[in-house]
């Protein structure tokens, strides 16, 4: 044994000693996306460093693999999932015992998404710009300037010649507003249901709920025959004298919200609580936005969707009317039942009874999985999906509902870009965040979301992380901490929603038949909601 060491010392003795040299250092090949190639030369081996815009590596996402020969070093920095974020300058530094250098290369993975550099613009984009491109911009300017003062003509002429001032409800004019509402089902909901034929809006919007958000146009809408060209669908009318106001429940861009009673909508009841949400300022455009909605929502009708009763068209403003659920949003539900919440008493602070159990909690991730089966078989892509988007009635009944609110009450959980486009960037995958790409796979991964929602009693998604990071975090590939008190076998289903690529995530159909399996074995016991 000591003389095969003495043999391996007097061998490496006669090595050369090199100082480092790096051979090769290529830009990452657009088609793999993964890796920047390298060799070293160097005896003793060289220490590699690599360096990000002048700063050391650090990332977990990032790491270095390679092979080591006699005296030389080869192998890729590799990327796992590399986006726009990765892109910039990237140094190479071999340093060993006689001597140190370095080299500089250009990584890029992926086009920034335009969206983004509303927010973010580049520094001297302006003077690399052709200056064709200054006078086609002072065309556009001109043209939309000319645009701006014919619409606000007309606005002001619908307005005037249009509009009839007198609300024509019974109940008070003078509603209680600004009040917590503890049973309101729509204190906190949003409308971010999207009709197929809004999107003859225009190129750059649709209307969400009855609201205009600039977004990019959905294909997955035109699928599987969703058209504007199928037959008129019959829409329930409600007389205006059947509505009785009783307060108001909020407010967001399209109107208000009220809670009011209703008569004669159902043969077996004399009158019934409903909600109803009211479109301020109708102008043409919105009317017929309106009209499409009504229809749309009057074809989706599911156990697990709210339920839309009809319309009231005869004078302003224009109604409509969904069911009441009295425990309000389930994002307010789960915090009301979480561990550490509390209720007042005499205005003293008290500790809740009726924390929700685990039976209770795949009770209510059964439902909501239930009710997207049902759009995802409608071909209905929702973008929106949330615990501030779902609603709960008696016996711990969930539905899923939303009545564009929650971008005014849950404001925190959307991302402003360009000024006045709101996403609820918590809630969407990768293509849906670089790319404003929606399909019913982007839904499977926001219901992944809405499980960590419920096992974490209503917490937000990503709280610790401002939006900018939540962004970056997402497109790199990070996923959300199993909750403490979810179990293995839920975690999975959430690992599941949130894979990479779309065609990889699971099937909401299966989804729901593993939920179903795993509340059946613990019976759900609903005496917490009294």
């Amino acid at each position: 044994m000591l003389s095969n060491y003495i043999y391996i010392v007097n061998f490496k003795s006669n090595w050369q000693l090199i100082p480092p040299v790096i051979l090769k250092l290529e830009e990452p090949e657009r088609r793999h996306h993964t890796c920047i190639e390298f060799t070293v030369r160097g005896f003793p081996h060289p220490t590699l460093r690599w360096l990000y815009k002048g700063q050391e590596i650090q990332s977990p996402y990032i790491r270095t693999e390679m092979d080591n020969y006699q005296d030389y070093l080869e192998g890729c920095l590799t990327f796992e999932n590399p986006t726009h974020y990765d892109n910039g300058n990237y140094t190479l530094v071999a340093t060993n015992p006689l001597g140190s250098v370095s080299k500089t290369v250009f990584g890029h993975f992926l086009e920034a998404p335009p969206f983004l550099d509303e927010e973010d613009p580049t520094p001297g984009n302006d003077a690399n710009r052709p200056e064709e491109d200054s006078f086609g911009m002072s065309i556009a300017v001109g043209l939309a300037g000319f645009g701006c003062v014919f619409l606000i003509v007309m606005f002001v002429l619908i307005n005037k010649y249009g509009r009839r001032n007198k609300f024509g409800m019974k109940g008070p004019v003078a509603v209680i507003s600004g009040e917590e509402d503890s049973a309101s089902p729509l204190h906190h909901v949003n409308h971010g249901i999207v009709t197929p034929c809004a999107l003859d809006a225009g190129p750059d919007a649709v209307v969400i709920g009855m609201s205009r958000f600039p977004v990019l146009e959905n294909p997955q809408y035109f699928r599987h025959g969703h058209t504007c060209n199928k037959p008129t669908t019959h829409v329930q009318h409600v007389n205006r004298r059947d509505i009785v106001l009783k307060r108001e429940l909020g407010e967001g861009a399209f109107g208000k919200v009220f809670l009011a009673e209703c008569y004669n909508l159902s043969p077996t009841k004399d009158k019934m609580l409903v909600a109803v949400k009211t479109l301020k300022d109708p102008t043409m455009a919105a009317r017929k936005d309106f009209q499409r909605e009504a229809e749309l929502l009057t074809n989706l009708q599911h156990e697990h969707i709210v339920k839309f009763y009809g319309v009231c068209v005869d004078g302003d403003p224009l109604i409509m009317v969904f069911e009441y659920m009295k425990h309000g949003d389930l994002n307010k539900f789960l915090r009301a039942h979480g561990p550490d919440s509390t209720i007042l008493v005499d205005g003293h602070p008290m500790q809740s009874s009726g924390e929700l159990g685990l039976s209770q909690m795949l009770h209510v991730a059964t439902q909501i999985a239930a009710g997207m089966v049902y759009l995802s078989s409608q071909h209905f892509v929702h973008r929106d999906l949330a615990t501030r988007n779902c609603l709960v009635g008696n016996g711990l009944l969930v539905k899923i509902g939303d009545f564009g609110m929650s971008r005014d009450i849950y404001s925190m959980d959307y991302y402003r870009v360009g000024g006045h486009t709101m996403l609820p960037i918590r809630w969407m995958p990768p293509e849906s965040i670089m790319y404003r790409k929606f399909s019913t796979e982007s839904d499977v991964w926001s219901f992944g979301v809405i499980m960590w929602e419920i096992f974490t009693y209503g917490k937000q998604p990503w709280f610790q992380l401002s939006n900018n990071e939540v962004i970056e975090c997402i497109t790199q590939g990070r996923v959300l901490d199993r909750p403490r008190l979810c179990p293995k076998e839920v975690y999975d289903l959430m690992l599941g929603c949130w894979q990479r690529e779309p065609q990889q995530r699971l099937n909401i159909k299966d989804i729901q038949k593993v939920l179903y399996a795993l509340g059946k074995a613990t019976p759900v016991y609903l005496d917490i909601l009294g």
